[in-house]
């Protein structure tokens, strides 16, 4: 029979226990002392070292007491917070015989355990797209794209490639490049001169330079002069061919070590024009023009678009051919000379090839697409089709030589006009 103080019930402990150790107190009793009236508090289990218990750890615990995770710590967090009792502080811990520690918890514990990484085991994947179309698309996006390659590494070493500056000078070309054009329509000024004397002029320009085995920019410097001087200045017929040889005489003093002389320019155009008449002119045209000799032309646009290609000596060989045919042309001024360089070049690959060629690389130097570039490299096919029966054939003559490996033989690119 168990006996009870009758003054405070709270107080009352059962003596059924044995005194071997093993006093235990009912949770109830304990809960009771504790919290004096307060709500039950979640009893939740900690585990307890094996080492210190010196047993082993069971397998299996009861579904009622199972180790902390994040989310249970969450929901216990979560209904805490919606109790409007005031908060749990104080704690009890109560050792019991299967190895773990009946513990009540403080918000405050949970939270800290809440702030815990839960184990990689615990935490739940995203579920899987079964969509494979999705899939792709989501793989797609995390490709990153491939770098262009940089067409001036292998010229480091090079000082005359001037690899340093090579990038921004094409970008000041390009910012210069339209002041230096002339309008696609400016002989509608000039009474006296028409589009098929400026081509017999170039045609004539074309082969005195080939004699006089110039570089290559003074051609295209030359053609630029003559086409701004005629854009600012009218002229008659008779001058036409004074205007052609000055200008060739102002590009070679720009671009040429070695300059001709006045007098041999006199003796080409057989002696039509005193050596007065000429250096009059070159005073005119100069002034006309401002001294504005540093004009972005069609050459240093070709070379670099050329280089972007990876071209071999053929290909470039076509290039010039086709553009220089398309020097002739008055009607070829509506396009820009970087768009003619890449017309050209297109053009070429093209032919070479016999297949449309224009990779992601020529795109990026050039800045044109294919579908930009169709329209001017198929008048340059057209061109290339008609120059061995045209009238002004002297560019085919002088790219059927030995000199230029008889570019001008080989068959155009029909498919591109299809």
């Amino acid at each position: 029979m168990v006996k009870s103080d009758n003054t405070n019930s709270n107080s009352i402990i059962p003596r059924n226990f044995k005194d071997s150790g093993q006093n235990r107190r009912a949770l109830s009793v304990i809960n009771q002392n504790l919290l004096q009236g307060q709500q039950y508090p979640r009893v939740i289990q900690k585990r307890v070292l094996p080492e210190k218990l010196g047993i082993r750890e069971k397998k299996q615990a009861d579904s009622s007491h199972r180790p902390i995770t994040r989310r249970f710590a969450s929901q216990v967090i979560s209904k805490q917070k919606s109790c409007t009792q005031e908060p749990m502080k104080s704690t009890s811990a109560v050792s019991s015989s299967n190895g773990f520690e009946n513990t009540v918890i403080t918000e405050d514990e949970l939270k800290s355990v809440a702030d815990q990484p839960a184990p990689m085991s615990l935490e739940q994947s995203e579920p899987i797209n079964s969509d494979p179309n999705q899939m792709e698309e989501v793989e797609m996006e995390d490709i990153a794209e491939v770098p262009i390659l940089d067409i001036d590494s292998g010229d480091a070493n090079n000082p005359l490639a001037a690899v340093e500056y090579i990038k921004d000078l094409h970008s000041y070309y390009r910012r210069v490049e339209s002041i230096s054009r002339v309008s696609p329509n400016y002989m509608a000024q000039q009474f006296d001169v028409n589009e098929k004397m400026r081509a017999i002029l170039i045609e004539w320009l074309i082969e005195v330079h080939d004699k006089l085995d110039l570089v290559q920019e003074t051609l295209f410097l030359t053609i630029n002069l003559i086409d701004r001087f005629l854009e600012k200045q009218t002229l008659v017929r008779k001058k036409l061919q004074l205007v052609g040889m000055v200008a060739l005489l102002l590009a070679c003093k720009y671009e040429e070590v070695s300059v001709p002389a006045v007098g041999d320019f006199v003796g080409l155009s057989d002696n039509a024009y005193s050596r007065k008449e000429v250096l009059e002119m070159e005073r005119l045209m100069l002034n006309t023009l401002q001294f504005n000799m540093s004009v972005p032309t069609a050459y240093v646009f070709t070379r670099r678009f050329l280089k972007a290609a990876e071209a071999d000596k053929r290909l470039e060989l076509l290039a010039f051919f086709l553009i220089e045919l398309s020097l002739l042309e008055y009607e070829m001024l509506k396009f820009s000379p970087s768009m003619q360089a890449a017309a050209a070049v297109y053009a070429a690959q093209c032919t070479v090839n016999g297949f449309k060629r224009w990779n992601r690389k020529c795109e990026w130097h050039s800045t044109y697409s294919e579908d930009q570039l169709l329209e001017c490299s198929l008048m340059m096919v057209v061109l290339h089709q008609k120059s061995a029966t045209a009238k002004l054939n002297g560019v085919h003559r002088k790219y059927c030589s030995s000199k230029y490996a008889y570019t001008a033989l080989c068959e155009a690119a029909h498919f591109l006009l299809q």
